[in-house]
């Protein structure tokens, strides 16, 4: 259960994918590696919701729900350590071990855009809309 008095540690893309099951449920939420596998029975979402989760970049999906301040805390206890950038071995490891594996990797290494796209997403409506209101106002 998460660093058990230990040091924080860094964690290979290769050993997060050991840790798929119920017995070791591990995941990546904003680059920090968890150890899940305690708060599987107690997770409001079903044990399921986690398991899918497991051995990938959960960012997306944690943030999607928006969990609660207390929730964010309680991750401290299930906190393993940071993850590692893919090196060129384990890309290779991970490409002959399948289509499923790689996906993880395509999240992992796809997920520094998320705050860009995010923001472009609910800002570029916001200039449309400021750029129509100035025209409006200019030309009435």
């Amino acid at each position: 259960m998460g660093l058990e008095g230990g040091e924080p540690r860094e964690v290979s893309m290769l050993e997060l994918q050991q840790h798929t099951k119920k017995q070791s449920c591990w995941m990546v939420i904003h680059g920090d590696v968890y150890d899940v596998t305690p708060f599987l029975l107690d997770h409001p979402g079903g044990d399921d919701v986690l398991l899918d989760w497991a051995g990938k970049d959960a960012t997306r999906g944690f943030e999607d729900v928006g969990h609660s301040n207390d929730a964010r805390e309680e991750m401290k206890k299930l906190y393993v350590g940071k993850i590692l950038p893919l090196t060129e071995e384990e890309k290779s490891k991970l490409a002959e071990s399948g289509t499923k594996a790689m996906s993880n990797v395509t999240t992992l290494e796809g997920n520094k855009q998320t705050l860009w796209m995010t923001l472009a997403k609910y800002l570029f409506p916001v200039v449309i809309l400021g750029v129509a209101l100035l025209i409006r106002k200019y030309t009435s």
